[in-house]
């Protein structure tokens, strides 16, 4: 049998540590997953000052055979930085618990909360693709979802209300921070603007708060039909269902933010086309604009952290749908293909940026 000298031994120890941290990383997504679906978050901040594991536990709709265990959940997530601990008084046994920052984001009545976005994304039916996923790589399926499922993840939203209302929660909660930043660090972008359509706008949380903050524009919220029929309007907000691949309502701003990832280079194309033709009106000299939200993949705007988030969601998007996170290189390619001259990238949403696009 070979010796391992002790460098040797080292590396390959710490190499099989890694190798592990990633067989298991599905953990740290799952009790996420557990403690949100407990009400963890929640009781805490109910609670108002850090919670003893005995008060947590009496207030957890639990089986008192699973009492014992919840510590050892507790364990990971103040691990992972979703919650921190603090010695209570400096007696045996009185270890409590408070909310990190990114706690507060899992909270069922934070404003802000990312708490929908965490259950559609650990979902059975969005999991699952990921277990077809080098089935997807041996066959001629268009997306490993369409192996899992044998449909489109539209066709299958479609088809389960339960699921429809899981994604329109996720795509709301995800736009209200967006929509707060956009409307107050970027709104030299809606000067000249009087009418906006934000295409694909789900149940219309970005075209809310814009609609809300610029009083003077009228907005459409604009999507497919089974997403907007029974959605009423208010003011200066109404809603519309169609297809963006046939036609796209004219208006001065159009808005797309987080679509276009969702489609091929070829369908991001037609869709553009669509959009040009709906900001370019016959007798009107000046066209209008395409406000574009998405990830310039390689903005380190975000930092370190971020370049791994747009990698996970760039295999999202491969997995999910036909789409990509893309570069700025090809964003570029994609505008010029679809007849536009101008863009300009304004990286002020931290992972993410906002295009701003000019026939």
């Amino acid at each position: 049998m070979e010796l391992i000298n002790e460098e040797r031994t080292n590396e390959l120890l710490q190499s099989q540590t890694h190798v592990w941290n990633h067989i298991f990383n599905f953990i740290n997504s799952m009790t996420l997953k557990c403690a949100v679906q407990l009400g963890i978050p929640d009781a805490i901040h109910k609670h108002g000052k850090p919670m003893t594991l005995s008060e947590l536990v009496s207030s957890l709709p639990i089986h008192p055979s699973k009492t014992q265990y919840v510590h050892r959940i507790m364990r990971i997530l103040v691990h992972s930085g979703f919650f921190s601990q603090q010695n209570l008084n400096g007696g045996p046994n009185q270890e409590a618990y408070f909310l990190s920052q990114s706690g507060r984001l899992l909270l069922r009545d934070n404003p802000l909360s990312m708490r929908p976005l965490l259950l559609m994304v650990l979902d059975p039916a969005l999991t699952k693709p990921w277990d077809c996923l080098s089935t997807w790589f041996q066959d001629d399926e268009v997306t490993a979802f369409s192996v899992a499922h044998e449909k489109t993840v539209w066709e299958y939203a479609g088809l389960d209300p339960r699921f429809n209302n899981l994604v329109n929660d996720a795509m709301a909660s995800d736009s209200i921070l967006t929509s707060k930043l956009v409307v107050s660090k970027c709104k030299g972008i809606f000067d000249g603007v009087n009418s906006l359509v934000d295409v694909g706008g789900g149940i219309g949380t970005m075209a809310k708060a814009i609609s809300e903050a610029f009083p003077h524009i009228d907005c459409t919220v604009f999507d497919l039909l089974h997403v907007v029929s029974d959605l009423q309007g208010s003011k200066n907000l109404k809603y519309a269902g169609g297809d963006m691949f046939e036609a796209v309502p004219p208006a001065d701003a159009l808005l797309l933010k987080g679509i276009l990832h969702n489609w091929s280079d070829e369908d991001c194309v037609k869709i553009l086309k669509r959009c040009k033709q709906a900001i370019t009106r016959k007798g009107e000299q000046k066209a209008g604009k395409v406000i574009i939200i998405g990830m310039v993949r390689g903005n380190q705007n975000g930092g370190e952290e971020s370049i791994e988030t747009q990698l996970f969601l760039d295999l999202q998007m491969m997995v999910l749908a036909t789409g990509m996170e893309r570069n700025e290189k090809e964003w570029a390619k994609l505008f010029v293909d679809a007849g536009f001259l101008n863009y300009k990238i304004h990286p002020v949403l931290g992972t993410r940026a906002l295009i701003e696009l000019h026939p």
